[in-house]
């Protein structure tokens, strides 16, 4: 199989978009996420994309820090991008040769409603010898005009709208940005360009409607309205788990990520945090990825005695790999000792760390079993938990 990485430009500083005290287009926010969270998660949800460079403004780094933080973060790096579109791309690709990919993708971050079909399809398209471009065609009437006047009508047949993400074999645009970089040529408007004065052929392959550029202000509104909190579908999910563990001689209990003094201390492979072993399996039912025990299983070495934050932060990262926003967590922690009500708020700090999500996303709630069985012979202690999580309803 061939690697495969991408190259997002959000370096630009979109004027078109509005009053440049605004921030520039891809951080502004439509449907409550910016324009580059979007975009980021649309290339993200596609598994065969490893790497995933993002070129930006180097004054907006802390701005993709608060975009990225949503995302799986080792499959992203930033790059400070330069004086042009080419030459941001060209950095971006210089990034990328450490990973060695054999085709690229380039994609602009203000297109944030690209689906997984068409990434699939440029990414097939692509040959040792030759790039894609995913496009339309062209179904208005043209026309040349002279100032302001027509004089004449051009013929459409074989004239196509460029869209991206364009896709190529990773090292021949690379050479082609390298070598139109050193002939001085800075006014190319996209990668195909550089590719057609390299020689290196591009086949077209269907682009989408839906893939529009955000340019301008009125762009912005439209897609609040159409796209996002209009007629945007989504798929909203909820994942329960479930875990309980022994309870032997001891000095201490994790729960849901807090270490509490105990005369008593959970058995089991890791740290036994039931709270948070519960939370990691409602967090991967929730995109059908099996449970704890595929992921880490109880007879690999490595994991004993580990703490249990590493689980959840797996999950969660899977979670965002599959297009998925955490909406919300809740745990309930079922025992007759020790008394929850002083940890509850470090539990649910600890728990929203480890989510990269809101403190109001999170809750934790504590009950006895009123001394009933296992649970209230102090014999072990259970938990429960529910994820909701909100996918993209994309039809891909």
């Amino acid at each position: 199989m061939p690697k495969i990485a991408a190259v997002i430009v959000a370096a630009g500083r979109g004027t078109r978009a509005g009053s440049p005290s605004l921030r520039p287009k891809q951080y502004r926010e439509i449907g409550g996420e910016p324009v580059l969270s979007h975009t980021l998660r649309a290339i993200l949800r596609v598994p065969s994309i490893g790497s995933v460079v993002v070129v930006t403004h180097p004054e907006d780094a802390a701005l993709f820090e608060d975009c990225s933080g949503r995302h799986d973060r080792q499959r992203l790096e930033r790059v400070d991008g330069g004086a042009s579109r080419q030459e941001s791309v060209r950095l971006g690709l210089l990034a990328l040769r450490k990973a060695e990919p054999d085709i690229v993708i380039i994609h602009d971050a203000a297109r944030p409603f690209v689906d997984t079909a068409l990434i699939e399809r440029v990414v097939a398209a692509v040959d040792p010898r030759s790039g894609a471009l995913p496009a339309l065609a062209v179904a208005d009437t043209l026309k040349k005009t002279a100032q302001g006047v027509v004089t004449g009508t051009v013929d459409r047949t074989s004239l196509y709208a460029a869209q991206t993400p364009q896709g190529f074999p990773f090292a021949a645009i690379l050479e082609a940005h390298e070598q139109a970089a050193a002939a001085g040529r800075a006014d190319f408007t996209d990668d195909v360009a550089v590719a057609e004065w390299a020689g290196l052929p591009v086949r077209i392959v269907e682009g989408s409607a839906a893939n529009t550029k955000l340019t301008t202000a009125a762009d912005l509104i439209a897609a609040k309205e159409r796209h996002l909190e209009g007629n945007a579908q989504v798929d909203p999910r909820t994942g329960n788990g479930y875990d309980v563990h022994r309870l032997v001689p001891g000095d201490h209990v994790w729960l849901c990520g807090v270490k509490i003094a105990h005369d008593q201390t959970l058995d089991g492979h890791s740290d036994a945090d039931v709270g948070l072993h519960a939370l990691t399996d409602a967090l991967l039912a929730t995109c059908g990825a099996g449970d704890i025990g595929d992921h880490f299983p109880p007879s690999d070495p490595q994991w004993k005695g580990a703490s249990s934050d590493i689980f959840v932060r797996h999950a969660a990262a899977v979670v965002r790999q599959k297009g998925g926003r955490i909406a919300n967590a809740d745990v309930t922690l079922i025992c007759e000792a020790p008394k929850i009500a002083a940890h509850r708020g470090a539990m649910r700090e600890a728990m929203a760390d480890m989510l990269g999500i809101a403190l109001d996303r999170v809750s934790v709630k504590a009950t006895t079993n009123e001394t009933i069985g296992f649970i209230g012979r102090r014999e072990g202690i259970a938990a429960i938990a529910t994820a909701s999580v909100v996918y993209p309803g994309d039809p891909s």
